[in-house]
Formats: C-alpha cells, sequence, structure tokens
C-alpha cells in the first residue's frame, strides 16, 4: 500500500513539474512570438542614409529606462555580427514538456483520464495508439496542406485549416473523454506550431545566413514561407491555449455540442487576434474586436441555453448499488461513496490520487448538492466518474442527475 502512495506522490510531483516548466517555456514562446509579430508589423520606413546601408524598416520603443533602437535589414548588415540570437528553444522546450504532459497525465493513467464512456475506444492500451495517431495524423495533413497551391490563397487555407479542425474536434470526441478530446486538439495545433519552427523557420533561417554569410543570393521564397509558418503560428496561439486551459472547465467539454463549441470559440479567438495584427499595422478596425467579443458571448449563451451535457439512456442493468427501499436522499449517499468518495474525499482511497482532484469534495450529499454546476454536467456527459472503475450504470447515473436537477 505504501508503495502505491508514493507512486501517486511521484506522479503528483512530476505532473508538477512538467506543467510548471511547460507554463514557462510556453509564456517564453508565445512572448516572443508575439513580440515579433509586432515588432514586424509595426516597422516603418527608415530615413534614407539608413536605406543606404540595406535598413528595410525601423522602430523605437522605451523600456525599462531606456530607449531602444530595433532595425531590420533587408538582407545583412555590412558586417556580419559575431553574436546572432536564434530563437528555437522556446518553442522546442514548449512541445517536449507538454508532451511530457500528455505522457504523465494521459498514457500512464490511460483509464482514469484518456478513456471515454461509451467512446469508441475502451481499451487503455488502444487509446493511447489512437492518440499518437491523432497527433501525428494531424501534423501530417497540416504539412501537406501548406504544400498545396491553397497555402497561396489567405482565406482559402484558413477555411481549409478550420475544416481540418472541425473534423479533428469531432473524431477526438468519438476517440478520447471529453477533457482528453479538448487537450488533444489543442495538442495537435501544438504541434503544427512547433512544426513549423522545425520543419519551416529554422531550415529557411540557416540556409538564408548561410547565402548572405556568402555575399550571395537567399531563397527570398523560402523565407517568405517561413514568415507564413510564424503568421499560422500567431493566430493559433490563443486557440490553442483556450484548449490547453479548458480541463478547468467541465461545462465547456461536457456539453453536448462540445465538439463544435471548442472550434467556435477558437474561431472568434483567432479572429479576435486579427484586429491586434492590422493595429500594429496602423489600421484600426474595432469592428473585428467587437464582433469577436460577440461570438464568445453567443456561444456562451447558446451553451447555457440548449442542452449542457449528453442525456443518459436508462437502459435495465444490474446495479453496483443494491436496490433496496431506501429513502431518495439514502440511495444517493450510496452512490456517492461507492463511486466519488474514493476520489473526491479529504482521503482518497483511488490509487494515484492523494488528494482529491481539483480539491473537490464530494464524499456527502451535502457536497455533491454544492458542487452542483460543476458535478451535473460531468455526470451527464459520462466524463465522470473518471474511468468508472465500480462501473457506474446508466440508471445509477441517472438517479445522480435527477437528484441533482431537483435540487
Amino acid at each position: 500500500m505504501a508503495g502505491l502512495v508514493f507512486d501517486g506522490i511521484l506522479l503528483e510531483w512530476l505532473n508538477l513539474a512538467f506543467r510548471w516548466f511547460h507554463v514557462v517555456a510556453g509564456i517564453a514562446w508565445i512572448g516572443a512570438s508575439f513580440y515579433f509579430i509586432w515588432l514586424d508589423l509595426s516597422l516603418r520606413e527608415p530615413p534614407q542614409w539608413k536605406i543606404d546601408k540595406g535598413v528595410k524598416g525601423d522602430l523605437w520603443a522605451i523600456h525599462g529606462g531606456g530607449i531602444y533602437e530595433v532595425a531590420k535589414y533587408q538582407l545583412r548588415p555590412e558586417v556580419m555580427p559575431q553574436k546572432l540570437h536564434w530563437f528555437k528553444w522556446e518553442a522546442y522546450s514548449t512541445w517536449l514538456s507538454g508532451t511530457g504532459l500528455l505522457i504523465l497525465m494521459y498514457y500512464l493513467q490511460a483509464q482514469t483520464y484518456l478513456v471515454g464512456h461509451n467512446t469508441w475506444i475502451q481499451s487503455p492500451g488502444w487509446a493511447v495508439v489512437a492518440s499518437i495517431a491523432f497527433i501525428l495524423g494531424g501534423q501530417l495533413i497540416y504539412e501537406l496542406l501548406l504544400r498545396t497551391p491553397l497555402v497561396k490563397r489567405g482565406l482559402v487555407i484558413a477555411a481549409a485549416l478550420l475544416m481540418v479542425i472541425t473534423v479533428a474536434s469531432y473524431l477526438a470526441h468519438q476517440l478520447f473523454s471529453p477533457r482528453a478530446a479538448y487537450l488533444h486538439v489543442g495538442a495537435m495545433i501544438a504541434t503544427w506550431m512547433a512544426g513549423n519552427v522545425f520543419w519551416g523557420i529554422m531550415p529557411a533561417q540557416r540556409k538564408f545566413i548561410a547565402a548572405v554569410s556568402a555575399n550571395e543570393p537567399p531563397d527570398t521564397n523560402a523565407m517568405a514561407f517561413a514568415k507564413l509558418r510564424s503568421t499560422h503560428n500567431n493566430y493559433l496561439t490563443l486557440p490553442v491555449i483556450f484548449c490547453m486551459i479548458s480541463n478547468h472547465y467541465s461545462f465547456l467539454y461536457s456539453h453536448a455540442f462540445s465538439w463544435l463549441a471548442l472550434v467556435a470559440i477558437g474561431l472568434c479567438l483567432a479572429w479576435g487576434r486579427h484586429f491586434f495584427n492590422l493595429k500594429h499595422l496602423g489600421v484600426v478596425k474595432p469592428k473585428i474586436l467587437l464582433s469577436s467579443f460577440a461570438g464568445l458571448v453567443l456561444i456562451a449563451i447558446l451553451m447555457s441555453a440548449s442542452t449542457p451535457g449528453k442525456s443518459v439512456a436508462a437502459v435495465k442493468t444490474d446495479s453496483a448499488v443494491p436496490q433496496n427501499q431506501v429513502t431518495e436522499e439514502a440511495r444517493v449517499t450510496q452512490l456517492i461513496q461507492v463511486h466519488c468518495a474514493n476520489c473526491h474525499s479529504a482521503t482518497p482511497t483511488q490509487t494515484g490520487f492523494t488528494a482529491a482532484p481539483a480539491g473537490l469534495l464530494i464524499d456527502s450529499v451535502a457536497h455533491l448538492k454544492v458542487q452542483k454546476v460543476r458535478a451535473l454536467p460531468a455526470l451527464q456527459s459520462g466524463y465522470m466518474p473518471l474511468g468508472n472503475f465500480h462501473q457506474m450504470t446508466d440508471i445509477e447515473r441517472k438517479t445522480l442527475i435527477d437528484w441533482l436537477n431537483a435540487q
């Protein structure tokens, strides 16, 4: 027993370490991405004497008590610097630490977090295989799209990528638990972004530096393609962040149309990002930002007004808790003790848990009533109980849902 507790604590510490590093690396990557897009779009035509020296655009800024002058060269300065700073490890470390988290949380604990209720795959091993195939397949499709003529038409490639994400979101919800589905769509897009750095941006920059250092004409098409990949990353950042923090909000991923909500919210966030990119160019269109916000509000209203979770069929099946002649509250108490308290108590008995997940205590009728807003959609979607270790039946699930709806 002590070994199992130690294993659970070790997983928690590893989870904390990887999550902390992932957040820090993500902040560095996103910060660098946003900064350089802002910088590139904010560059203005320099005076003639700078143009004569090969400067394409410059910018002046103040920060940290000092004035900075930033210049972008058309090709290269007259003398190449001894030290040239590259930006790549922010992306690589974010992706690698995120992959570590995926392995710790969803692969090593697949039955608990990855396998969904009534999804296509019920085997933890095959769910892990499906997860890897899902992410790699998404990467392959993205790279193939970038190599088609569609990439030269902005709106068309955007529509194609939106379609890929929509299909991926629906597929993820059929393969995995709702919470894992949101994360996998985010992981797929994040892999696109890291792949843009690894497969496109860095190789193009290496060739560019080699060419200009040798006073040879660089491949401008490759650099333009690298810039396009960087722009894709800029627009995809906010949707990815949304997917990654969604695991804290069961009312989102437990909704009957959670797969569609993911796409709609991501689209609104990317559209809102477009406002700021235009603003950096000196073009201010408040309607874009307002319509983005209005879209998010409309999605929230529609999700609140419609069925919050998938319906539970009242099929006839054996119950894990004896169907005695007991009061409704006593029956609910029995179900809580069998299916909820093993994880959601002050002292969890379920292997791998040393504290109640998310700090939620659900070991009594009173606690369940307090947590109604979070517990109801999780029950309706089939996401809870995690892993369904004690085989909650549809009748038992319906009993808890009906009781919560009556509160």
